[in-house]
């Protein structure tokens, strides 16, 4: 558990240290509230705000300086939730479009391949000729271009020619078409990008086989001697690149000796969808023996949605657990949401103990000074935002608090997970013990102590045991599908609640329709 000092860091920037860094992916309905405040003021009332929101809604744009609540200068966000037309004025995309820049704050674009293999960007992305698919492509390069400081390339995940909904929209149905619409979308970046923006060369295959043959046809898009001059900048892990420590030190093992993972020209590898908290630890090791023994200026980083969707599917973040020798994780509930409560003026985090909500609740500075009132919002007979009695007491700001409680919660987990991880203790997954003691930060930093290609991939070899053990964010992929919930339920300790009338299964949608519904 965090002590109080570290608990109420409002600068989580400053604490970030060599750490692998966390990006929050950050949701369109989050950041709308930035934008409309500043282009619609008032949006939200003053007398609607914490009394902690001394700068109004900007007190939660994690990416100004000057946020009283939480400053942290890193994130994603998806080109796939964007508005792509940069001729048109949009305040939901102000957070991003007008942020500041020179090094204050760091956006890696997601280039939207979710949407392409879900079925929601139509088109034949295996013609390179096909109007609809280069009407888009040429959009999210030009954002990328605009907006991002780096942005992954716009790759076609393996995985749809699993989805129905991404065969019916794209007429991709195998792993060849998947890596041969990726080389069209690449060979458009790789020709058409104006230098503004680093691009990573995202990886994909859902089994050790096809990773190592899209590795072997996508690795010439990050080679200096074939591409001098616009070659990409860094790797994006997807599939099971990022779910699985004995393919990505593979990987890394690859990259190193075929000259691909060097300093000023490669210094940036990015994992899609990560959020375990031992991953975090592992991607520290990673970065940590890649410095040290090959690229000073390496950088790992990974990014989930955790904070958002869950906030959306009702779950507060209450507490972290970290236990030598144990697991290591963030701990959920279903958060607060009764009518009852609309003219209560306690202090959230002291309500919910007190009322039996959470055994435990740790605070943040978001929710330091909030009411109970404050996020409790509607009284019976109350009506919404679209004119209708709802049956949650939560309006959209609601939301709005409790995601930027969960994105400092998060943030401070990850970081402190790093700091307990330094200080000795260790995740029952990372150490084998069973014959000697062996420790998963060990073995990483040997492998990239080892002088050659055979000793270092013997290393990885050698310990394909302790790899074993490490389960990664999406285990399932290539073997069976996982529905969001049983999903989400496998990243973090849920409390389980009560049976909410009508909440709805946590999805990638959820936040779509709840800003569909609450914006």
């Amino acid at each position: 558990m965090d002590g109080p000092a570290e608990s109420m860091n409002t600068d989580l920037t400053a604490t970030q240290k060599d750490y692998a860094l966390f990006l929050p992916a950050t949701s369109g309905f989050y950041s709308a509230f930035i934008g409309y405040q500043r282009k619609r003021f008032p949006y939200i009332e003053p007398s609607r705000l914490p009394t902690n929101f001394t700068n109004d809604v900007e007190s939660i744009n994690y990416l100004d300086p000057t946020s009283p609540l939480l400053y942290y200068k890193w994130c994603l966000y998806s080109a796939g939730h964007a508005n792509l037309d940069l001729n048109k004025q949009d305040d939901r995309e102000e957070m991003f479009r007008t942020r500041p820049r020179d090094g204050k704050s760091f956006v890696l674009g997601d280039s939207g391949g979710f949407q392409i293999g879900k079925g929601k960007w139509p088109g034949d992305w295996k013609d390179p000729n096909c109007p609809a698919a280069m009407k888009k492509r040429k959009q999210v390069l030009t954002w990328m271009d605009a907006l991002m400081d780096y942005g992954m390339c716009l790759d076609i995940p393996a995985w749809v020619a699993r989805s129905p909904e991404g065969q019916k929209a794209t007429g991709i149905s195998t792993y060849e078409e998947a890596c041969r619409a990726t080389e069209i979308n690449n060979d458009y970046f790789i020709n058409n990008r104006n230098g503004n923006c680093k691009f990573l060369n995202v990886l994909q295959g859902e089994n050790h086989t096809d990773a190592d043959d899209w590795y072997d046809r996508m690795k010439k898009y990050c080679d200096p001697a074939i591409y001098p001059d616009n070659h990409f900048n860094g790797w994006g892990m997807g599939g099971q690149n990022m779910c699985d420590v004995h393919l990505v030190l593979k990987r890394l093992v690859a990259l190193r000796f075929d000259g691909l993972l060097e300093e000023g020209l490669h210094d940036w590898m990015h994992f899609l969808g990560t959020s375990k908290l031992e991953w975090a630890l592992v991607l520290t090791d990673i970065q940590r023996a890649v410095r040290k023994y090959h690229n000073p200026k390496f950088t790992v980083s990974f990014d989930c949605a955790s904070p958002f969707l869950a906030t959306a599917n009702g779950q507060v973040y209450t507490e972290t657990e970290i236990e030598d020798r144990g697991k290591w994780s963030y701990r959920m509930a279903a958060a607060m949401d009764d009518k009852k409560y609309s003219q209560d003026t306690r202090l959230f985090k002291d309500a919910v103990v007190q009322d039996g909500i959470h055994k435990n609740f740790a605070t943040s500075p978001v929710m330091e000074h909030t009411t109970v009132k404050d996020v409790c919002i509607y009284a019976p007979g109350d009506l919404n935002r679209i004119g209708k009695e709802g049956k949650t007491s939560w309006d959209s700001f609601s939301y709005a608090i409790l995601m930027a409680h969960n994105v400092w919660m998060h943030l401070n987990s990850v970081q402190e997970a790093n700091r307990q991880y330094d200080a000795g203790k260790v995740p029952s997954m990372l150490v084998n013990e069973k014959h000697e003691q062996l420790f998963a930060g060990d073995v990483i930093d040997a492998v990239f102590a080892a002088t050659t290609r055979e000793e270092a991939n013997k290393i990885v070899e050698d310990n394909s045991r302790l790899w074993m053990q490490i389960p990664g964010t999406r285990g399932a992929v290539g073997k069976k599908s996982v529905n969001s919930s049983t999903h989400f339920n496998a990243l973090f300790d849920i409390e389980e609640p009560e049976e909410v009338e009508d909440q709805e299964t946590l999805d990638e949608t959820k936040l779509e329709e709840l800003q569909d519904e609450q914006l």
